[in-house]
């Protein structure tokens, strides 16, 4: 053989490699190219049911991670208080556990009792929830689990203006860990099947469907730090960030901006 022909061949002895290679990787990240009526029988609870609430608690009672539909984009879930859900939960977002989770709460009343939020016009919560907003306090020594954001003080609370989420956080009477329903770093879902490489990892996927009309609600809910009396600062824009400026300026809040 020509070392021509020989360069040839060995160029293309590892350019199939490679394609084998990226074909396995594909597999394992999407093991479900096509979704079939068993498959989605066997992952998937139409939100709509009379099941769907109490068998979603009863999963987060279990210990299980799922998925289920907010006021903004598809999250994933869990209980707060519960260690070794937490470290299911990073596991199947492939997040590193040094960033931090938010928690879940039904009622403007629940911020106050997992969170030191004392300080906190009422009026102010409130107007922002429920809603697309999450508020960062610092946590109240009833969050007491290690795994949740560990070493920080400080916790992100939601109260979603999505009924199913905030009867299923009732329901089930504690808090739940709420991350956006995708890997780590990649962008958020409006729809299940924009996660379905997740399904098999899942205790069920909770199908509310297409959330929102547009891009922008992939924006997810506005992150604001109010650990500080009659301060804010914004940690991410999301969807609600102006009019969540507007009501923290009439609440005659000031505004922190760190330098770059």
């Amino acid at each position: 053989m020509s070392v021509v022909w020989r360069n040839f061949y060995n160029s293309f002895l590892l350019i199939s490699g490679k394609m084998r290679q990226l074909q396995t990787m594909k597999m394992r990240t999407h093991p479900y190219e096509k979704i079939t009526r068993s498959v989605y029988r066997k992952h998937v609870i139409d939100i709509r049911s009379s099941e769907a609430i109490p068998q979603a608690a009863n999963l987060l009672e279990s210990g299980k991670v799922i998925a289920l539909p907010t006021d903004t984009v598809y999250g994933l879930a869990c209980s707060a208080n519960d260690p070794a859900a937490i470290k299911e939960l990073y596991k199947i977002k492939g997040r590193i556990c040094t960033k931090p989770i938010a928690i879940c709460v039904p009622e403007v009343k629940d911020v106050l009792y997992w969170g030191r939020a004392d300080h906190l016009p009422i009026g102010l919560l409130q107007e922002l929830l429920p809603g697309a907003v999450t508020i960062v306090v610092k946590k109240s020594h009833y969050l007491d689990n290690p795994y949740l954001n560990p070493g920080v003080e400080k916790i992100g609370i939601r109260v979603p203006k999505f009924n199913f989420i905030r009867s299923v956080t009732k329901q089930f009477k504690a808090p739940m860990a709420l991350t956006s329903a995708n890997f780590s770093s990649q962008k958020s879902t409006l729809e299940i099947t924009e996660f379905k490489a997740l399904w098999p990892e899942l205790g069920a996927v909770f199908d509310g469907g297409q959330l929102g009309q547009s891009e922008v609600q992939r924006a997810a809910s506005t992150v604001i730090d109010l650990s500080e009396p009659r301060k804010f600062e914004i940690i991410r824009t999301g969807v609600a960030i102006k009019r969540t400026i507007e009501l923290l300026k009439r609440y005659r809040f000031e505004e922190i901006v760190k330098r770059a």
